[in-house]
């Protein structure tokens, strides 16, 4: 049966879980029931089958599966165990009784059948079909369809969420109308970026600069993952609309994710205590100094670095650039003593490591604002784990360099990783020699000046920018 299965997947695959969704789904049981629903989509056979029974005036219930469990319930009718069509599924319907499916609906089970689900099980309906369907959905969490004789429509259930499928001109219309928004937020979103690039290049970037990209982008994916939903019900009918949705958030959530790796305010504590784990594992390896040396010096922010370029304003005190100055100038950030590599976890720095666990936390957190939150700038500067008070959004900030360097071409991720470990902050980053550059670990003269140029072609374009 020539079921929508990349609807289902763009609905279901990467989507985190508790997200919201639109109204063709209830909580807890939602995954499942889009999997329910892309069974009945627009343009697979299934559908057209239960569409000549609805223009027969007709009503049926269609059970998905054949096990035992459904076959226990099951009294009366006859078995078929043949291939499926709609056209056999439209004259079985003729029949009052319910209609067993295989799991995959290739197959009619059997027809006529007599269900007899507990009765003790729960259910909100009126109807005698509506409401042996959701006990059975409940009972054994499998997909049933019923199609209504005298409302003319088809509701799915499965498990204790249902959902009445709407009419596809209905859902083309709420889907343009989400679009739209994405468009919109879309193109906020954009030059709230471009905004910011030029911003930490000529390192005068403030919290407010942040939440103005993370606003738009977050919009971005929620009317996103609503037309996804759209979709799953579409089936065949959506594959314009899916085009559209696809282009708009292509790359949104990845770039809201490197910005929240820029910005997010970490907690030394527990980075720490990560490096501490690392250095417990690698003991054999390297001792205790080098790996503060190499973690710790190189590997982003100490407790002053944190205060001084992201939350506290006051600048770069001179206590803190001279003990980094003296970790430079020892080469502490990559190599040890002896010039030998410390060995790293999976080639991941631990300190890395917590920073991106704590840009996770960070990113679930912004999913989980609702909408008033996401609307007021104080509460997303919270999520980056800045106090919500009066003023947060004026503070500087620094970034740490990561989208930046991903715009890069050929600089890998773990290349990425060691240059921020190194210089911490993305000014430093750009003061950096191509002397310091080649200090970092997997970074040639050749790739050095690969990184270097690239920063100064971003410096050139922001100085044109700002003059046109």
């Amino acid at each position: 049966m020539p079921v929508n299965p990349q609807a289902a997947e763009d609905a279901l695959g990467g989507r985190r879980a508790g997200t919201r969704r639109n109204d063709a789904v209830v909580a807890d049981d939602g995954d499942a029931l889009l999997e329910a629903l892309a069974l009945v989509a627009p343009g697979t056979r299934l559908r057209q089958g239960l569409d000549r029974i609805l223009q027969a005036k007709r009503g049926a219930i269609v059970v998905f599966g054949d096990d035992p469990a459904v076959l226990a319930i099951c009294t009366g009718g006859f078995v078929l165990d043949t291939a499926f069509t709609p056209e056999r599924l439209s004259e079985l319907a003729k029949m009052d009784g319910a209609i067993i499916l295989t799991a995959d609906a290739s197959r009619i089970a059997r027809a006529n059948v007599h269900l007899t689900p507990r009765a003790s099980i729960p259910t909100s309906e009126t109807g005698t079909r509506h409401r042996t369907a959701e006990r059975v959905a409940r009972s054994l969490d499998v997909p049933v369809v019923t199609v209504s004789e005298s409302m003319s429509t088809i509701t799915v259930y499965r498990g204790a969420a249902r959902h009445m499928l709407q009419q596809p001109g209905r859902l083309i219309d709420r889907a343009a109308q989400a679009i739209a928004a994405v468009e919109r937020f879309k193109s906020r979103f954009d030059l709230a970026l471009a905004l910011l690039s030029t911003l930490e290049v000529e390192d005068s970037v403030s919290v407010n600069d942040v939440v103005a990209v993370l606003q738009p982008g977050e919009m971005v994916v929620r009317f996103t993952e609503e037309v996804q939903g759209y979709l799953v019900e579409l089936g065949e009918d959506g594959r314009l609309i899916r085009l559209q949705i696809e282009e708009l958030g292509a790359g949104v959530e990845e770039t809201l994710r490197l910005v929240v790796l820029d910005y997010v305010v970490t907690d030394d504590a527990v980075l720490d205590e990560g490096v501490r784990g690392a250095a417990d594992a690698d003991a054999t390896v390297v001792d205790a100094a080098v790996v503060d040396a190499a973690v710790v010096g190189g590997a982003g922010k100490d407790a002053a670095v944190v205060d001084a370029a992201v939350v506290g304003g006051a600048g770069k005190d001179a206590a803190v650039d001279g003990e980094r100055d003296e970790r430079e100038r020892s080469g502490a950030g990559w190599l040890s003593g002896n010039g030998r590599r410390p060995s790293r976890d999976a080639g991941r720095d631990p300190r890395a490591s917590a920073l991106r666990a704590r840009a996770d936390e960070a990113l679930a957190a912004l999913h989980e604002l609702s909408h008033e939150e996401l609307m007021g700038r104080t509460a997303v500067a919270a999520v980056l784990g800045l106090d919500p008070v009066p003023g947060v959004l004026d503070l500087p900030a620094e970034a740490r360099g990561y989208r930046l360097l991903h715009r890069l071409p050929r600089v890998s991720e773990a290349v990425i990783e060691r240059i921020v470990e190194r210089f911490a902050t993305l000014p430093r980053l750009m003061e950096a020699s191509l002397a310091d550059l080649e200090k970092v670990g997997g970074v040639g003269e050749a790739k050095a000046r690969s990184v270097k140029d690239g920063l100064s072609r971003m410096v050139e374009a922001s100085i044109l920018e700002r003059y046109e």
